[in-house]
């Protein structure tokens, strides 16, 4: 029951943010504008407050990032290996491996964590989402580059755009600037204190409206065993080898629990984002959002119970 009660609220709310769509409440569009409140303002407030006001568990970044990051590779490496049998172009197996990796770890994963795990796991989560997108996406654009051999300036040529994007994420600053400002030791006043409460309050609903109205525009379409295959690898290889990984390295439960409930996230907005720049596996990527979502409302509360 203790379980229902952590997951059941979060998948009813992207399923509220699908039947709005669906009935016509609001226009497909809608999620624009909701996405950019969630992760411009209200995401990036939640993650400021929690990191400069919460306590933190004594925890090396080092095991955390070799747990999480370890599983990562190693899921990389073997959707890379599935890929070559599938017979698809190398340039395609970069991409089926970002499907299998790269999970949908702010829209869904930051409300999931906080309501599993309560406000402790800041610390942990911001070590990972920190350095996620920026590895996920430096890697996956260096291996797209040096397989397809169509570099044709420097190696900063090709990496400088990614920095740049980065730079300007919300995400990235409010963990940066919530860092910065807890080692200050100046504190919250309570009516700043109170104000950013409120918009962080709003970040995990409409974070999770948003994902339900994004998701109307995913459909399971294209190459099927591809689609089935990039789920089995996010949703139940990942999190096992996450959590292997976190025994071996003696994580504490709290950080263990954060990197096996991120590693067990679905397919993210972003794989698809990557998918389409490259024009590569856009219908099978489309696919595993959709699918890997659905079927995390099975996978997930097993995971939550095995955590906690």
């Amino acid at each position: 029951m203790a379980t229902l009660l952590i997951v059941a609220p979060v998948f009813a709310l992207i399923a509220a943010g699908y039947a709005s769509v669906l009935f016509r409440f609001v226009s497909e569009g809608a999620h624009k504008g909701i996405s950019e409140f969630a992760f411009s303002i209200a995401i990036p407030a939640l993650l400021f407050r929690t990191i400069v006001v919460s306590e933190f568990p004594d925890v090396s970044p080092w095991r955390m990032w070799g747990a999480y990051y370890g599983a990562l590779a190693i899921i990389w490496t073997l959707a890379l290996a599935v890929s070559a049998l599938l017979r698809a172009r190398r340039e395609d197996g970069v991409v089926f491996a970002i499907g299998a990796v790269y999970g949908n770890i702010v829209m869904l994963g930051i409300p999931l964590v906080l309501s599993a795990l309560d406000s402790a796991a800041a610390g942990p989560m911001a070590l990972i989402l920190s350095v996620n997108t920026p590895l996920l996406w430096l890697c996956g654009t260096l291996q797209m580059e040096f397989v397809g051999r169509k570099q044709k300036g420097s190696m900063l040529s090709v990496i400088w755009p990614v920095l740049t994007d980065l730079a300007r994420n919300p995400i990235m600053l409010a963990i940066g600037f919530g860092v910065v400002w807890r080692f200050t030791g100046l504190g919250l006043t309570p009516v700043v204190d109170r104000t950013i409460e409120l918009l962080a309050q709003a970040g995990s609903p409409a974070a999770l409206i948003a994902l339900g109205i994004n998701l109307f525009r995913f459909e399971v379409k294209g190459e099927k065993l591809g689609i089935l295959v990039m789920c089995a690898l996010k949703l139940l290889a990942m999190p096992l080898v996450a959590f292997v990984l976190a025994k071996l390295l003696d994580l504490p439960p709290l950080a263990s629990g954060v990197v096996v409930l991120f590693a067990a996230m679905p397919t993210g907005a972003n794989a698809y984002i990557f998918a389409a720049q490259y024009q590569r596996l856009v219908n099978p990527v489309s696919g595993a959002v959709a699918l890997g979502t659905l079927l995390a409302a099975v996978t997930l509360p097993v995971v939550v119970m095995v955590v906690r």
